[in-house]
């Protein structure tokens, strides 16, 4: 009985800095049975044939996309024409602590943010039977000294700051990854959000003391939204950028000012004509919240919601329950402080309470960049926020029949360099 308690201490103190592959995996009843090598593992039948109908290339370059309120990691993969398109979905079966970003070792708060992975980042020796280093920290959170280390997406159902999966799911994750970095992808961008960055959550959120770091990453999300393409990622000035053009050559210094820099022409109008009809989105939910604040559940809360999955688990089965569950809408006039949303049972309910709040100017994303007055004719509708077509660029490298061994895993903390293009980003706008 001792040395039973004292192994589960030993557990949870390595498991306070992060996924340190301290645990085995729990095993997964969902796994394929005819599994001989999980590192060669094949997607299944079903996902090929869906890629096939997508036009997509067994080995066409991803973008994985991780929504922590909603609970789900994405996988996206590039077509033919360039775009990408979502090809399955998961969802996650565990993230430890709550929305907003990871700022110290122990905090339990897995990343949010844009990372770069390479195969260097793949782990198939993991305990928690496949693993993926979400490569935190990356330069911005480097700069902005935020530490940890070990932070993952794996399987086991387990998680201290990492994104884990059940052992299928990783399985499928880790095959996608693999099939895409032996197609010639150098890098595979990992894009970590607290929810889909929509007008209706940005409003609900707007007391966060987070909300300003989810703005800044709101402009990553929403030039995906549009383009359908991963933006190229840069820091400078302690801040994220995108699909920037740094005029002089010049690189960019995440702890230094920020160069002179343009956005193409084209993509600044299909910008500014998407963020037109999320404002008036944003107008409406705003009106939709006034007098109500958001409650983020703590992470026991969630997982009281799925206590019962834990019966016949091993003890380090640990699911999580979906946060928009065990959230709650709280009225403004119950709080004492809306960034920290706890009903007061002393507060009178005045709707006054909060009437000098200004929220009628507050867009729920960072102030429009200066850019030439939109006269083009490729603009989007300003009454719709579909995509700007992108002219083909022709079909994507397939697989070398003939390919090396992937490397060695090694665990990295600093973003790759970024993946070299064949065209950059704003050529295919200047083409059109």
């Amino acid at each position: 009985m001792r040395l039973h308690t004292a192994t589960l201490l030993i557990a949870t103190t390595a498991l306070l800095a992060g996924c340190n592959d301290t645990l085995d995996s729990v095993g997964d009843k969902k796994l394929p049975s005819n599994i001989s090598n999980k590192v060669e593992q094949p997607l299944p039948s079903s996902i090929l044939a869906e890629m096939k109908a997508k036009g997509m290339e067994r080995n066409s370059p991803i973008a994985i996309r991780i929504f922590k309120e909603e609970g789900v990691l994405e996988i996206w993969k590039a077509k033919t024409d360039g775009r990408y398109e979502k090809i399955a979905s998961y969802e996650i079966c565990a993230w430890s602590g709550r929305l907003g970003p990871k700022e110290k070792e122990g905090d339990r708060q897995a990343p949010e943010g844009f990372y770069n992975l390479t195969p260097a980042n793949l782990n198939p020796s993991s305990k928690y039977y496949l693993a993926i280093n979400t490569g935190f920290p990356n330069r911005y959170d480097a700069v902005n000294n935020r530490t940890g280390s070990n932070l993952m997406i794996h399987g086991a159902c387990s998680s201290s700051g990492c994104y884990s999966m059940t052992d299928a799911q990783i399985l499928e994750i880790y095959a996608f990854a693999r099939d895409a970095f032996r197609g010639g992808q150098q890098t595979v961008q990992l894009q970590a959000f607290p929810f889909r960055m929509t007008a209706d959550n940005m409003a609900r959120h707007r007391f966060s003391p987070h909300y300003g770091f989810w703005q800044m990453l709101k402009a990553g999300y929403d030039q995906f939204e549009i383009t359908k393409q991963p933006p190229q990622v840069g820091v400078c000035d302690k801040k994220y950028v995108f699909n920037k053009q740094v005029d002089g050559g010049k690189g960019l210094n995440p702890g230094g000012a920020c160069p002179a820099m343009s956005t193409p022409p084209q993509l600044v109008a299909a910008v500014a004509s998407y963020n037109a009809a999320y404002d008036r989105d944003y107008s409406k939910a705003l009106k939709k919240y006034a007098d109500k604040v958001w409650y983020d559940p703590t992470e026991a809360e969630r997982k009281a919601l799925v206590a019962k999955l834990k019966v016949g688990h091993d003890l380090a089965f640990a699911p999580t329950g979906s946060a928009l569950k065990a959230g709650k809408l709280l009225e403004l006039s119950q709080v004492s402080d809306p960034a920290n949303p706890v009903i007061d049972p002393n507060k009178a309910k005045s709707p006054a309470l909060f009437a000098s709040l200004d929220t009628s100017t507050k867009t729920g994303r960072l102030p429009q960049e200066n850019g030439p007055t939109i006269q083009s004719a490729n603009a989007i509708d300003p009454s719709s926020t579909a995509t700007v077509p992108l002219p083909a660029i022709g079909p994507m490298p397939t697989a070398n029949p003939i390919l090396p061994p992937l490397p060695q895993p090694s665990m990295v903390t600093m973003d790759a360099p970024a993946e070299p293009a064949a065209k950059p980003f704003w050529k295919f706008w200047a083409s059109k």
